[in-house]
């Protein structure tokens, strides 16, 4: 067992939006990745996946709405939905996928 500093380890980062697998719990990824103002292009899973804003704000892109996801918040985005980050989002976030 150990605890993980999830704002170092997304500091050290090489780049933004470049996440890194810190663990794993029941079966799910737990990633970090840094986030900076610019935009991440739309993507979709075959599985649910959980984005945990640990600092900073996330602006979500998902079904025509930009949704503001702040520090402390999490969005689940069902499976099969498209979704991308919207300008203007930065800080730390936490997802969990498979």
């Amino acid at each position: 067992m150990h605890k993980i500093d999830l704002k170092a380890a997304a500091s050290a980062l090489p780049r933004a939006w470049s996440s890194t697998i810190v663990g794993k719990a029941a079966g799910a990824n737990f990633k970090v990745l840094r986030m900076d103002s610019g935009a991440y292009p739309i993507e979709r899973h075959a599985f649910d996946e959980a984005l945990f804003v640990v600092e900073g704000k996330m602006n979500l892109a998902i079904q025509g709405h930009v949704v503001a996801v702040r520090a402390g918040e999490v969005f689940i985005v069902p499976s099969g939905t498209p979704h991308a980050v919207a300008p203007g989002s930065s800080g730390t976030l936490v997802i969990i996928d498979r």
